[in-house]
């Protein structure tokens, strides 16, 4: 038989996949450095583990939503992302489309009897 919990932590971990990409996204209209950000989503409750997030920042550059420049004045050299001009207007449509999607959710959802 399953176990309710694991079954749930599973369905979760598809949940987030989606939702840490508006919510990194959200972050980088000024430029961050991967750690900075791991703490920035962490403070809004929004935990990310660094393997995660660096594969995902990767992605998000190669699809021209980031670019990244690093910066070498400090002892140690960071990388800072920010959001391109095309990145802002696919956070923009992804939040309109958010919006959307959480309120359908809110009309099926019996959130009461969940």
């Amino acid at each position: 038989m399953a176990d309710v919990a694991e079954t749930i932590q599973g369905l979760l971990s598809e949940l987030r996949r989606g939702t840490i990409i508006i919510g990194v996204l959200s972050q980088l209209s000024d430029p961050q450095y991967g750690y900075s950000l791991v703490s920035v989503l962490e403070e809004k409750g929004m935990s990310i583990d660094p393997g995660t997030l660096y594969p995902l920042l990767r992605r998000l550059e190669k699809q021209q939503l980031l670019e990244s420049s690093w910066d070498t004045n400090e002892a140690r050299p960071r990388k800072y992302y920010v959001l391109t001009e095309f990145g802002r207007a696919v956070y923009s449509g992804l939040c309109r489309e958010w919006r959307e999607l959480t309120a359908s959710m809110e009309k099926i959802v019996d959130l009461e009897g969940g």
